[in-house]
């Protein structure tokens, strides 16, 4: 028979991989544990280049969907602008100080962060710190090490039954304290921004700051470096310190005052001293460099193999959500509002924030409950997205951790605060009217605002007292009695000062009552011109405002 003809099969090609539609940048050290996530999705291709010049980057980013940086590349504006098609920029890190995150948001670019993933990491090296502190480790190793035995040089304190002194209950601090709690101390807690009931549930007792460094054996600082922070530990405070007070700080440069710190070591008033970070970095000239009863650490807070992980774990999770169009949950920056509500709130977000900043400093000390009343035509908007913006206001002077429109409800729910909001027909003066109020500690203090042509905020309640100020620049707000000479010679102290008033407005219910003065300045002032109005008769309190 004849043979049937066969035919050879052709070889079959394989299979083409999937062109990557989404590519990601790591211009800095990122760990593989994060990056393996982005390269496990088909859809994302990921490069690691972590020699960049700023002009290198700026020219190679147009490429790119996503980028992921430490603290090494600076993501600057003209960086952000030619990222034509960034969707995300991830800070493997709590910081956003090396990007510009008001051109991101200008270009609608999410920006995130991992504020959770050194918690731990600062926590222990935290405690490190303390006990190193407390049995002069450092000091007897090295001594170890020059061959001596000195055993009675390096007696040493228990920290068990002893009084530490938490100063900031954000994330670290309260992790902090939960420690000390469990090596039996006692923990008072300093934070005007954190609820009692915050406090208490942590273990811990709130209190002021003197009545703390009168009572501690400790006292660590877990706040942000701000107007209101620096220096916050200097020469007059550890004069009210307790006699062989140990000081420790994980946070930031520049809230202790070194030069009074080392002055106080010197003098017997401070035991010593454990510090993590400085005014200057690295600290060439710091006067505790000479100090034997002090450990120094090179900003090793957040330097663990675990925490780099988790960073990066974290950042990488988002960027991968972001790129498939789902949230993130650690934005830092303003989440997208629809084109067609935008312009008829975007006033309402600057008078509420503005509310929310006046607010922040009249409140003084801690409060529980925000209660948001929105009256008239604002009250037919979508609230949800305008309560954010004063609680940014309300919370951003004042917190290391940024605020803004996406995390702010977040912080203040973590920080044990209450948030409620109402709507209501207008009041008979206003078309619309955004009133708040804080209370707290048997405290309360409120502010209400408008505004005039649809367009500019104005504040015309404080305390239940009539004004009328457009909320801007530096501001002088008092309490005081409604009685001859008190307002001139607020004027006299000013105008001998040098400062200028741009502007005032009293608000007063019966004469010679109780009023409020809200004046305008036209430069800072200083604390001490701040105490001498203070001490005008008549006057009961006054706070400069940067609004």
């Amino acid at each position: 028979m004849p043979q049937r003809a066969t035919t050879k099969a052709a070889p079959r090609k394989p299979a083409r991989a999937a062109r990557a539609h989404f590519h990601v940048l790591a211009s800095d050290k990122i760990s593989d544990a994060g990056l393996d996530l982005l390269r496990a999705d088909p859809e994302i291709a990921v490069t690691s280049k972590t020699d960049y010049t700023p002009e290198g980057l700026r020219e190679a980013i147009g490429k790119y969907d996503a980028l992921i940086v430490r603290s090494q590349t600076r993501v600057t504006a003209d960086i952000i602008e030619a990222g034509k098609k960034l969707q995300i920029i991830a800070r493997a890190g709590v910081g956003v100080d090396n990007i510009d995150v008001q051109a991101a948001t200008r270009r609608g670019i999410v920006v995130i962060n991992s504020p959770e993933g050194n918690t731990i990491a600062a926590t222990e090296h935290t405690l490190a710190l303390m006990l190193a502190l407390s049995r002069t480790i450092p000091q007897a190793d090295a001594s170890m090490r020059r061959g001596e035995w000195k055993r009675s040089a390096f007696m040493g304190v228990e920290v068990y039954n002893k009084t530490v002194g938490v100063i900031g209950l954000g994330k670290i601090g309260s992790e902090v304290a939960r420690r000390c709690r469990a090596l039996g101390m006692r923990v008072l807690a300093y934070d005007p921004f954190v609820s009692r009931e915050h406090a208490e549930r942590i273990g811990a007792e709130p209190v002021d700051l003197p009545t703390m460094l009168k009572q501690s054996d400790y006292v660590t600082l877990h706040v942000p470096k701000t107007k209101e922070t620096a220096g916050m530990i200097g020469a007059k405070q550890l004069a009210l310190a307790k006699k062989g007070l140990r000081i420790i700080n994980v946070s930031r440069g520049g809230v202790v005052d070194e030069a009074a710190l080392a002055e106080a070591i010197r003098s017997g008033k401070i035991a010593g001293a454990a510090v993590d970070v400085y005014e200057q970095e690295p600290p060439k000239d710091s006067p505790l460099l000479g100090l034997d009863n002090v450990i120094l650490t090179p900003h090793l807070g957040a330097s663990t193999e675990e925490a780099q992980v988790k960073v990066a774990v974290d950042v990488c999770a988002q960027v991968r959500e972001v790129l498939h169009g789902r949230p993130a949950r650690t934005a830092v920056n303003v989440s997208p509002v629809p084109a067609e509500a935008l312009s008829a709130l975007e006033p309402y977000f600057r008078l509420a924030e503005k509310l929310g900043r006046l607010l922040g400093y009249l409140a003084e000390g801690r409060y529980s409950d925000v209660e948001v009343a929105y009256s008239g035509e604002v009250a037919d908007l979508q609230i949800s997205a305008i309560t954010p913006a004063l609680l940014q206001g309300l919370l951003e002077p004042f917190l290391e951790e940024p605020v803004n429109l996406v995390n702010a409800g977040y912080i203040a729910e973590n920080r044990g605060i209450t948030v409620k909001e109402s709507r209501s027909s207008a009041p008979a003066d206003y078309t619309t009217l955004i009133s708040v109020t804080v209370t707290g500690d048997g405290r309360r203090a409120s502010v209400a605002g408008t505004l005039f042509g649809r367009k500019e905020p104005r504040v015309v309640l404080i305390d239940d007292y009539r004004v009328d100020f457009v909320p801007d620049g530096y501001m002088v707000i008092s309490r005081h009695t409604d009685k001859p000479g008190v307002i001139g010679r607020v004027g006299t102290i000013l105008g001998e000062k040098g400062i200028n008033i741009a502007g005032m407005n009293v608000g007063r219910k019966v004469p010679r009552g109780k009023a409020v003065m809200a004046l305008a300045v036209d430069s800072p002032i200083p604390p001490a011109v701040l105490r001498e109005l203070e001490q005008v008769s008549g006057m009961e309190k006054c706070w400069l405002v940067e609004l």
